[in-house]
């Protein structure tokens, strides 16, 4: 009798296992243009898919895909390769859902065209390219708690008035404990810039550091740099802002 019902179970497991592992995405994600998240098409399944026109309240994000790894889940772990295009922009990470609200991501790269639409909070006026090589991102119950890697913008340009070229720009995070501290520098263009990248736990940034014009620099910009006071002997000046997310 034990063998019977030992039987049962795993049939009854393996039953299960194979229909969810077929179950249609679009039984389990919305498809309608009025829901504040959802898809406006559906493809494969739960495990492997496909949602093109992911919409997240309300603001469309770009077509996702998917390949969740099943063997995960036996460390009660939620865990997939994940695509996101949007346009020429594209990314791509592991990801990783955990006990405890815990979110982390491997592997995470990414090359995109700065866009208010994409990066809320973008000024309308700033234009140019950036791209993200991180090795680890671990976030808990919603903080930002170990970020390790590089993230680049490039071909940096003011166009609020005249075209106004400002650079191209890198910030390394170590990783390690404590809140994620990055070393901020330029990559060539009319500035010379070092100085520190500080995300805080509650979701803000803190920025500053030093820079110094290069020759060629345009008069706008060495005009808006006499905003930010006096050079000191080396001709360095100071800058720094802070806020949130």
């Amino acid at each position: 009798m034990r063998r019977n019902r030992g039987i049962i179970v795993a049939a009854v497991v393996a039953f299960g296992a194979i229909l969810i592992a077929r179950l249609p995405a679009s039984w389990v994600i919305p498809t309608s243009p009025k829901a504040a998240a959802g898809c406006a098409s559906l493809e494969g399944s739960l495990w492997s898919g496909a949602c093109g026109g992911l919409v997240l309240e309300r603001q469309s994000i770009g077509d996702v895909s998917w390949e969740l790894e099943p063997l995960r889940l036996l460390s009660g772990r939620l865990a997939a390769h994940v695509l996101l295009t949007r346009g020429a922009s594209h990314a791509s990470a592991d990801v990783e859902l955990g006990f405890g609200g815990r979110v982390s991501a491997r592997n995470v790269h990414s090359d995109l065209t700065l866009d208010p639409k994409v990066l809320p909070g973008l000024p309308d006026t700033l234009h140019g390219t950036a791209r993200v090589d991180l090795a680890e991102v671990e976030l808990a119950r919603g903080a930002l708690t170990q970020l390790k890697g590089r993230i680049e913008a490039h071909d940096l340009e003011d166009r609020s008035g005249n075209v106004t070229p400002l650079g191209s720009y890198v910030v390394s995070f170590p990783g390690g404990a404590g809140e994620p501290v990055g070393e901020l520098r330029d990559l060539g263009g009319p500035l010379s810039v070092q100085g520190t990248v500080k995300l805080t736990r509650a979701g803000g940034y803190e920025v500053q550091g030093l820079l110094t014009p290069r020759a060629g620099a345009s008069p706008e910009l060495l005009s808006n740099l006499r905003l930010l006071g006096s050079p000191d002997a080396a001709g360095r000046r100071p800058f720094g802002w802070s806020g949130t997310f």
